[in-house]
């Protein structure tokens, strides 16, 4: 669910955490966010065993809202085998990116979240409310959107948390807001966007507010994306980590200024591959049952398969800037998903379009939403589902042992929604049937 999981270690025990690792239960990766151990492979059918999580000590960064307290990433290993634990997002951000080194290519990423604030509120559905209800305050700064200057004083604490943040705003609806990254290698990137999410929700919950990354929390508002911009340079997968760095001074191998649109060969393809593997996509980067109601017309969210030049109606765009700026933006991710598996995947099915080295369609031109013109998208969690599981392509990249984690997790999570009765449902039925 890419929620953060972890153990308090006090400095005098971090010698030895580092030497032996810390053990946790691997079915830390099937607990549902109701605390149900789903039964997959290596979990509960084995007994319940262990896994062990070292400190990469080069991810290791001080918490500004806690004095004396440090926070570190780990890397997961089988006890029996010291392999990577097949379940774990960062392992698998590391496999994929391997792959890309084969074929000479360095992922860069730079990650864009959206979220909701909200406060208290006994009265509301849930037990929250939003923190402001100020309509049309996108690209808003100050307090006539947001009264208690969240932003501002969130911004200045992940500056000092040293992940990376460019800038913030106000988004579209009321108490929406957004916060971005600076581009780095891909497994950075993910690094800072996972700490990205942690903060934001561990500083609103100081304040007594609840930070939702969930894709559409309300009925009455928009969702909230995970937009991803994506370029490569030319070489082998450099020093990774939580720190963000600067890309470098090599090439950026989707810039040309003789190819179609300004774009490489190699963009063109990465693109096209994308499109190809849309829908299994949609399963990794819209991850939940309730990341299908962020998408349909006018919502400015991608449900059909294009792209298009400096469009945000498309599921692909491509920003204006050429040069070192070349780059695509997946537009298709939502808050709620794993910043490894979102980037992993994409970075995936990019690498395949590189390998087909198939063409895109024509992009899109104007407003798009447009059936006649584009494929949709799965348009529910268990569509997706069976598109990843017939995208043998895909999955071939990310590993059957993933894979088969993933879809047994997910599906659970499937068949236990479609037997909970919903407040919808009791609205709509109790009264008159």
């Amino acid at each position: 669910m890419g929620t953060d999981r972890a153990r308090d270690v006090l400095v005098d025990q971090l010698p030895a955490a580092c030497s032996h690792g810390l053990s946790f239960c691997r079915a830390v990766y099937h607990t549902s966010p109701q605390g149900d151990v789903v039964p997959i492979a290596g979990g509960l059918d084995a007994g319940l065993p262990d896994i062990v999580v070292r400190p990469d000590l080069d991810t290791l960064l001080a918490l500004p809202w806690e004095p004396g307290v440090a926070s570190c990433l780990g890397d997961v290993t089988d006890p029996a085998t010291g392999a990577p634990v097949p379940e774990s997002p960062r392992a698998l951000l590391r496999a994929v990116l391997a792959r890309c080194a084969e074929h000479g290519l360095r992922p860069i990423a730079g990650p864009e979240l959206e979220y909701f604030l909200c406060d208290p509120d006994p009265g509301a559905p849930g037990g929250w409310r939003r923190y402001s209800a100020v309509a049309g305050a996108v690209y808003t700064a100050g307090l006539r959107a947001d009264p208690d200057n969240h932003l501002l004083r969130t911004l200045r604490m992940l500056r000092d948390l040293e992940i990376g943040i460019t800038h913030g705003n106000h988004e579209f609806d009321g108490a929406q807001f957004e916060i971005n990254l600076v581009h780095s290698e891909a497994l950075g990137a993910a690094d800072r966007a996972f700490r990205l999410k942690a903060a934001v929700k561990e500083l609103a919950r100081k304040e007594g507010r609840l930070a939702t990354f969930m894709a559409k929390p309300f009925n009455d508002a928009g969702g909230s994306g995970f937009h991803l911009h994506l370029s490569c340079e030319a070489g082998a997968e450099g020093e990774t980590g939580a720190a963000a760095g600067d890309v470098g001074e090599t090439r950026n191998v989707f810039d040309d200024p003789t190819g179609p649109y300004g774009l490489s060969d190699t963009a063109r393809h990465a693109v096209a591959g994308l499109l190809a593997h849309a829908p299994a996509l949609a399963a990794l980067v819209n991850p939940t049952i309730n990341s299908y109601k962020r998408f349909g017309p006018d919502t400015v969210a991608p449900w059909l398969v294009d792209w298009g030049l400096d469009n945000r109606s498309a599921m692909v765009r491509i920003p204006p800037e050429r040069g070192f700026g070349a780059r695509l933006e997946l537009r298709l991710g939502d808050a709620s998903a794993n910043p490894y598996v979102l980037i992993a995947a994409t970075i995936a099915a990019a690498l395949l379009g590189i390998q087909a080295a198939e063409e895109p369609p024509a992009p899109l031109e104007g407003y798009g939403y447009d059936t006649a013109r584009s494929a949709l998208l799965p348009d529910c969690l268990p569509s997706a589902l069976d598109a990843l599981e017939g995208d043998t392509a895909l999955t071939g990249i990310l590993g059957k042992d993933f894979t088969a984690a993933y879809l047994a997790y997910k599906r659970n999570e499937v068949e236990r929604f479609q037997q909970h009765v919903t407040d919808w449902e009791f609205t709509e039925y109790a009264y008159h049937l």
